[in-house]
């Protein structure tokens, strides 16, 4: 077993022999084992891929930091790592595990790789670890979706359809294949809004749900995909006429409640406009005097809106010198009759 081979790999050479070799030695092996040495790695393991975290996703909060630290520090994904390496064939196992098919096992190539991460630590220091645990989940961090990562089919589908507003999905048993023992699930899932419809199988319910809502989230992605203007609600037609540059006009208050203009007012309005136009045509005849203005400038129109304004003044002032003279009367009417009480009292 050359281990030079995996050294290079890791890039970094150990100091001490016997500390890679029992990094590399399973406790069925002999008793002098990498448990210990796991134990230590897994610590440094975590700091490490925490510190990543932290610098890479400034913006991202303690909850989803953790769900990703999780994520990446889980067995699977250490077992993922040690099958980059071919860890499997540096490993130290007892004649049982060998013979089971050990060296295959994801617990324990994961544990290994720990095991590996403190004996480096003890080698050459924390830096040490952490440059090689660095060199070998950069590469994992630039190709995952820190907004995924970690969650499965399912919580993707969900969250994905509540971002659009539809309702959730419906999950139902179809069928079930095989012996009681090793059956196999058949499970419908239900997008009713899409019109879309996938089925998924699997050796648990769970899985089958998993494997259709993965089906369902890649059909429902599509589906947007080709019609990315069906979730968009229509803009009312004001607001789009206000868009086209055409102005609308919004009033203050319901048309019913728009009251006419009465007789009396208008008349008011009209005498109001003669009124000012004969007084501009006046000011104007007044001028000439200091002005070369002449009487000619004084148009048609004009002369004849004046005309107009003497008709309509002359009688409004003949009906307001009638007024004052009615009520001039009634005030003497009364005088006159509070005038008799008064002496009919001092008789009586």
């Amino acid at each position: 077993m050359d281990v030079t081979l995996l050294q290079n790999r890791l890039s970094h050479t150990f100091k001490d022999a016997a500390l890679l070799q029992q990094a590399l030695t399973h406790r069925s092996h002999s008793s002098v084992h990498n448990e210990r040495l796991e134990f230590l790695g897994d610590s440094i393991l975590n700091c490490v891929v925490a510190s990543l975290l932290f610098e890479r996703y400034s913006k991202i909060d303690e909850g989803d930091l953790s769900r990703l630290r999780a994520n990446l520090v889980k067995q699977q994904s250490l077992y993922e790592i040690a099958q980059r390496l071919e860890l499997s064939q540096f490993l130290r196992l007892g004649e049982g595990e060998l013979k089971s098919g050990g060296f295959r096992r994801p617990s324990i190539l994961a544990d290994t790789l720990e095991a590996l991460f403190g004996a480096i630590f003890l080698d050459a220091g924390f830096n040490a670890a952490r440059d090689v645990i660095r060199s070998l989940y950069i590469p994992i961090l630039d190709s995952v979706d820190p907004k995924t990562l970690g969650k499965d089919a399912k919580t993707l589908l969900q969250e994905y359809l509540q971002g659009k507003k539809i309702a959730l999905p419906q999950y139902n048993v179809v069928a079930t294949h095989g012996a009681a023992h090793n059956q196999e699930f058949e499970i419908e899932c239900l997008v009713p809004k899409l019109d879309i419809q996938v089925f998924g199988t699997g050796g648990s319910r769970r899985a089958g749900e998993q494997a259709a809502a993965k089906l369902a989230l890649e059909a429902v992605q599509a589906a947007f995909v080709k019609t990315p203007g069906a979730s968009r609600k229509s803009k009312p037609r004001t607001a789009q006429l206000k868009l086209a540059g055409i102005a609308t006009v919004q009033p203050d208050a319901p048309l019913d409640e728009v009251k006419p203009m009465s007789k009396a007012a208008a008349k008011l309005d009209a005498k109001t406009a003669k009124a000012d136009a004969k007084a501009e045509v006046e000011t104007k005849l007044d001028a000439k005097s200091d002005s070369k203005f002449d009487a000619d400038q004084v148009s048609d129109g004009q002369k004849s809106l004046i005309a107009e304004t003497d008709a309509m003044i002359a009688p409004a002032a003949i009906s307001a010198s009638k007024v004052k003279s009615d009520v001039a009367s009634t005030e003497s009417d009364d005088a006159v009759k509070k005038s008799s009480t008064t002496s009919h009292s001092k008789i009586a």
